[in-house]
Order: C-alpha cells, then sequence, then structure tokens
C-alpha cells in the first residue's frame, strides 16, 4: 500500500477507524485474526483515498528519546518529512557510548536462538517498512520482536503527531518509570463515519484502576449503543462494539497489573482486529503520559479519507 495520494498528509491515518470507520475495517482482517497472537497480517489495498480532514505533516526532522536504559540500551528515534511525507526513518537502540543494539554481535546472537531474530535484523526492517507505509499502524509486528514492534508503531505515531503540529521539540519518554495518580486522557479531533475516539485512564497507586475507551458521536452518545451498527457487525465480523470495546477495557486494567506488562500484551479482539491494535497505540501514549505525570488532554487530528 505505497499510494502517493493516500499518504499526503500521513496515510488517512488508520486511527480514523480505531474502532471500525466501517463495519468493514475490522471485517476485513477477520480472517486474518490469530486470536491472542500479535503478529496478525493486514491486507493492503491498491485503491487510492484521500484525506479530508486532519493537519498534513509540515517539513521537518522530529526526534524521540527514551530516558532510561533497559539492559544497557535506550530508544533514540527520528523521522524526516518532506512535501508531507516520511522521507527517513531513524529508529535505533543505543548505549550510553551511541553504539547501536545492531552492532552487539553477543545480543544479536542471543536474541536470534531465543527468538529467531536479531536487532540487526528488524530495526531495519521496521524503519523500512515506516518509509514505505507511511502509517505507524500499517508497520507489520515483527514475530520474535513483539514488543519492539509495539514500542516503535507508539513513537512513530508520537512523532508523526509533532510533524502535524510542526513541534521539533524532542520527545522525551521516561520509560519505565512508575505510573504517577492522575486521569490521563485522550481525544481525536476529527469524526469518521459520525464517530470519535475518547480514551482516558485512572492511575492510582501506580496502577491503572480504569480504562474507559470509547467511541462517541457529536452529542457523545457511545457506538454501544448504536443498535444497527452492533447488529450489521455482529453478522459480519461475530463481534460488535458493545462487546469488544468493554472486553479491551477490562484487558486493559488486567493486563497492565503485571508490573512488567505494556499495553501490547492486551489481546487482540477476533473479529475486531484493527480495532484492538488501534486501542492499543493510544493507550501506549497514555501510559507514557501517566510516566511522566503529564494530564494534559493529547489531541490526535486523526485523518478522515474518503
Amino acid at each position: 500500500m505505497k499510494t502517493k495520494k493516500f499518504m499526503t498528509g500521513f496515510a488517512a491515518l488508520a486511527f480514523s477507524t480505531i474502532v471500525l470507520g466501517a463495519c468493514s475495517a475490522d471485517n476485513a482482517d477477520e480472517g486474518n485474526d490469530e486470536g491472542t497472537s500479535q503478529t496478525s497480517t493486514k491486507e493492503s489495498s491498491s485503491e487510492e483515498t484521500e484525506a479530508v480532514s486532519g493537519a498534513s505533516m509540515q517539513d521537518g526532522t522530529y526526534s524521540l528519546k527514551e530516558l532510561n536504559d533497559n539492559n544497557g540500551y535506550h530508544v533514540e528515534f527520528s523521522i524526516t518529512t518532506e512535501n508531507g511525507e516520511i522521507t527517513e526513518s531513524n529508529y535505533d537502540y543505543v548505549n550510553a557510548d551511541g553504539e547501536s543494539k545492531q552492532d552487539d554481535d553477543e545480543y544479536n546472537e542471543q536474541m536470534e536462538e531465543e527468538a529467531g531474530i536479531a536487532p540487526e535484523e528488524f530495526i531495519p526492517q521496521l524503519n523500512e517498512e515506516l518509509e514505505n507505509e507511511q502509517n505507524p499502524e500499517n508497520v507489520e509486528v515483527v514475530s520474535g520482536a513483539t514488543h519492539s514492534s509495539h514500542s516503535f508503531q507508539n513513537y512513530a505515531q508520537q512523532l508523526v503527531q509533532a510533524a502535524q503540529e510542526g513541534n521539533t521539540d524532542e520527545i522525551e519518554i521516561d520509560n519505565g518509570a512508575d505510573l504517577q495518580d492522575g486521569t490521563y486522557t485522550l481525544e481525536e479531533k476529527n469524526y469518521s463515519n459520525g464517530y470519535r475516539t475518547v480514551f482516558s485512564i485512572e492511575v492510582e497507586d501506580g496502577k491503572i484502576t480504569e480504562s474507559d475507551f470509547d467511541n462517541v458521536d457529536e452529542d457523545g452518545n457511545s457506538k454501544k449503543d448504536d443498535e444497527e451498527y452492533n447488529e450489521a457487525m455482529e453478522d459480519e465480523a461475530g463481534v460488535g462494539p458493545d462487546e469488544y470495546i468493554d472486553t479491551l477495557n477490562d484487558e486493559l486494567v488486567e493486563t497492565m497489573d503485571d508490573e512488567e506488562a505494556a499495553p501490547g500484551d492486551v489481546e487482540v479482539v477476533s473479529g475486531a482486529t484493527h480495532s484492538s491494535e488501534s486501542f492499543v497505540l493510544y493507550a501506549e501514549q497514555l501510559v507514557n503520559a501517566a510516566e511522566k505525570g503529564d494530564t494534559d488532554t493529547i489531541e490526535v487530528d486523526n485523518y478522515v479519507e474518503e
């Protein structure tokens, strides 16, 4: 899916379909849904679409950095944009001396033996896919490097949001920090098929105690209460918003009770693959906000295509 018209201003970001912009959005992946697998295949389409809302990315270089090392390495990531497109993606893990994990022979050999893939392979693969697909959500989760893939998608999306604003300040991720108590909120700005996403998490004593992810219309009505929509999707995909939205919210709270867990550990809901993956992307951002104690509402100028 490398259609330039579609990619103008950033690939008519699939967040416009976070809980199905239309029933077909998730249903299209139903046959590829592997239930608990995090490596579901995304089908590409040759049909060109055009973004009708959502700000284009401004030309420049946008960067992000993890503040804390994990096993001696932290992420440093930048994208370069020209004419509203990502022309270069530079994602890497580096140590205190600025050396790449890709060049750590011992680490690569060990991970290859345990996971079947090594940083020297999956890091260039993720960068290349972002440049080709332009959309973080369309970047495939690499088998054997699931957590790295989810982190890549999350960080890439934050860089895209910075590029939309033209904000070249380096994004700092306080990775691994304790979650600070408070309410953290994210909202889409634009409606797709009459709905936009609103999502908040409540943190108490360093734990997520409540997850409130939903799609609402202009009157604040939930897609869960849209009987016609639920019936149509249930018939086509075997699951409707009245079921999978609650499931995802419950799964996030339960999953994140484990201190070593990440939103990417939330299982994909069969029949709602796109919605599950988009849910994870937004949850990752909210967790990053909670790690820093930043309660400012995250506004996503989501692209909507037609």
